[in-house]
């Protein structure tokens, strides 16, 4: 204990004293800081400006039929609340001048009541004008009918502006909410562990192909060595996210006034404290599992030119788990056969667990078992990788094969 103590400090410090390491983690906490702040001198909350005074894009209606042209632009008013609506002349060429000096964000000219073009500058892919306008354009349709046929003008309107209310009632998780932090927690458990795997299994492979290998195997015993590793960069990459999160959280809060609109923003920072404690639980126990295999791979090769051949199939086998997770919460198919055989897999557990925790509803007997089948991975994952990391770290020459280490960890 006390030489996996000693490594544990040792190659801990290595990380926290690392210039890249410090830079890195540096270098996103300005970048968050700088996209929370950005809302702040956007100029989106200007207290010093009057009420009303807001510079809103204007939006020219332009109605050949002069009967429809009142209640045309009231209607846009109310459905385009974001926009200076103003009512345009028949002149489709002075529109387009308008558009183009950018005096105006967008036209819609009605040739008729139901048919129009519309003109816009650059049609971006976000722009859903169009969409809006013709559910709009069918209910002044229908309203100009009733019209026709005796119904009273406000009382046509009462009927189509009838008030729906409606409320959606969540007996699990609200998926639209949850998604975003749940993408946000796996993408951060897939770059943690893949990238952390890879420094461990370096790390290895650097010291064995240098031969310092033959010096510190003489002073600490191979097992105490690669956990001693792979705990030291558990707790560093811990302690980056938390960095790297925890900045995120002060910097939100210290402008949260000037994201109120922001509904993906807030909705990612109102995340369940049972949530993150199951974040972390999967984050420690995916990643042993994940660290103890590229530490056995590393000892495996004796050169680091070797060393993306050789750790290619652990790789390979956590990207797979990321890809089903990924493509199950895009697709809202949390729950599919799929997810619910990979959420007992050890090598995939870790992530879609953790996402049909947060994207739905799942027994707690499910979840007991899914952390014992990966604490008992851990263990057992963790004597199959000491055993090879054992015999590999003093074996030079070409790459071991998946048969001679499976000979080799089974005469250990």
């Amino acid at each position: 204990m006390k030489q996996f103590g000693r490594i544990f400090r040792f190659e801990l410090r290595g990380y926290l004293t690392n210039k890249v390491f410090v830079g890195v983690t540096a270098l996103i906490m300005l970048v968050v800081a700088f996209i929370t702040f950005i809302p702040r001198f956007s100029g989106d909350k200007d207290e010093n400006k009057p009420d009303g005074a807001d510079d809103k894009k204007v939006m020219i209606v332009s109605v050949h039929d002069d009967s429809a042209s009142d209640i045309m632009l009231s209607s846009f008013k109310a459905a385009f609340a974001d926009y200076d609506v103003q009512l345009g002349s028949g002149d489709v060429e002075s529109i387009k001048k308008q558009i183009k000096d950018e005096k105006a964000e967008c036209a819609f000219v009605f040739d008729t009541i139901t048919t129009y073009k519309y003109y816009v500058n650059n049609l971006t892919m976000s722009d859903t004008n169009m969409a809006s306008a013709n559910e709009l354009v069918r209910g002044v349709y229908q309203i100009l009918a009733m019209i026709e046929g005796g119904i009273p003008e406000v009382e046509a309107q009462e009927i189509m502006n009838v008030m729906i209310e409606g409320e959606s009632v969540s007996l699990g998780q609200d998926q639209i909410n949850n998604f975003f932090y749940t993408y946000i927690m796996i993408m951060a458990l897939y770059m943690v562990i893949v990238l952390y795997g890879q420094m461990i299994s370096t790390s290895v492979a650097a010291e064995k192909s240098s031969r310092a290998m033959e010096l510190l195997i003489t002073s600490a015993k191979p097992v105490n060595m690669m956990f001693g590793k792979v705990f030291a960069a558990c707790l560093a990459g811990f302690l980056q996210l938390a960095l790297i999160f925890g900045s995120a959280y002060v910097f939100y809060n210290i402008n949260k006034s000037y994201m109120e609109d922001m509904k993906f923003i807030n909705t990612a920072f109102d995340i369940p404290l049972e949530l993150l404690i199951y974040m972390l639980v999967f984050f420690v126990l995916g990643f042993l599992v994940y660290a103890t295999m590229y530490g056995a791979v590393g000892s495996t090769v004796s050169k680091t030119e070797d060393l993306n051949t050789a750790s290619m199939p652990v790789t390979f086998l956590f990207v797979i788990g990321f890809m089903i997770v990924i493509m199950a919460i895009s697709g809202s198919t949390v729950d599919s056969p799929l997810m619910k055989v990979c959420s007992f897999i050890p090598f995939t557990s870790p992530m879609v667990m953790f996402a049909r925790i947060a994207m739905s509803t799942v027994p707690v007997t499910e979840i007991a078992v899914s952390i014992a089948v990966l604490v008992v991975s851990v263990f057992v994952i963790g004597v199959f990788s000491a055993r090879v990391y054992r015999v590999g770290v003093l074996m030079y020459g070409s790459v071991l094969k998946p048969a001679d280490i499976l000979k080799l960890a089974k005469k250990q």
